[in-house]
């Protein structure tokens, strides 16, 4: 029976992952902004901290998984906090708790990153590079200058940028026994999506979007994958970023890959 942490686990993905991991046998940590095991809000410097220090509490120092479902979409305002959950607090609590994974149980971290982050590359990722250094003040900057679409430049560019870091730590994690894994879901019918949905500026094109396979994602879909990157099934499965997307990613890109 595995331990194993996992933020934005009030709802949506996150709630859908801890359900199935329970039913599994597994012991949960969940972590969200409130109704959680472990109350933190990611967009703060201080949230992430105290995040990292709780679970490194609960769990005595050694973790066996780790689930990053925590995130905010493109509707949310200011579009600096976006950037500050999606990247900082997933990177915050990758950093944080590698160590208690390196002496879990055949570990493995999963974080939840999105189709989005294959619509901008790394080179023309205006965030990307600061979010990377952890200079917030430019993030704020270059999306203070973004118009009335810097909620879509702060959710894929943060999306992006939270792939290029799991890739980036592939290297290190891999060294110390600790599979490191991203998926990109397309469009999922949890409330992030609804609130995207009824949004003035965004909701036709996300009304629009839809993949070859003819529908939305449900939670439970997502979390499938995200048990599958856990387990033993996937034991060879490591800095790779794994598309849930009913096709999406294929018929933007299909020469790209």
């Amino acid at each position: 029976m595995s331990l194993i942490a996992i933020t934005g686990s009030r709802s949506g993905i996150g709630a859908a992952t801890a359900a199935l991991l329970r039913e599994r046998g597994h012991r949960t940590i969940g972590i969200d902004i409130d109704g959680a095991d472990i109350i933190a809000d990611l967009s703060s410097s201080e949230g992430r901290s105290g995040a990292v220090s709780a679970v490194l509490e609960r769990c005595g120092g050694e973790l066996d998984g780790l689930v990053l479902c925590a995130g905010l979409g493109s509707t949310v305002k200011p579009a600096m906090k976006i950037a500050a959950v999606n990247y900082l607090g997933a990177v915050a609590m990758l950093d944080g708790l590698r160590d208690a994974l390196a002496r879990g149980s055949s570990p493995s971290a999963v974080v939840v990153s999105s189709v989005s982050s294959v619509q901008v590359t790394w080179e023309k990722n205006t965030i990307g590079p600061a979010l990377e250094a952890g200079d917030e003040a430019r993030v704020a900057e270059v999306l203070a200058g973004s118009g009335e679409y810097a909620g879509q430049v702060a959710y894929a560019g943060s999306k992006n940028a939270l792939t290029v870091a799991v890739r980036r730590r592939a290297v290190e994690w891999g060294k110390l026994g600790v599979r490191l894994n991203a998926v990109a879901p397309g469009a999922v019918e949890t409330p992030l999506l609804q609130a995207g949905l009824a949004d003035p500026l965004y909701g036709q094109a996300i009304k629009n979007f839809v993949a070859p396979v003819g529908r939305r994602a449900r939670p439970e879909e997502i979390a499938s994958a995200i048990d599958f990157l856990l387990g033993p099934g996937s034991s060879y499965v490591h800095g790779t970023q794994f598309f849930v997307d009913g096709g999406v990613d294929a018929m933007s890109r299909p020469t790209r890959f």
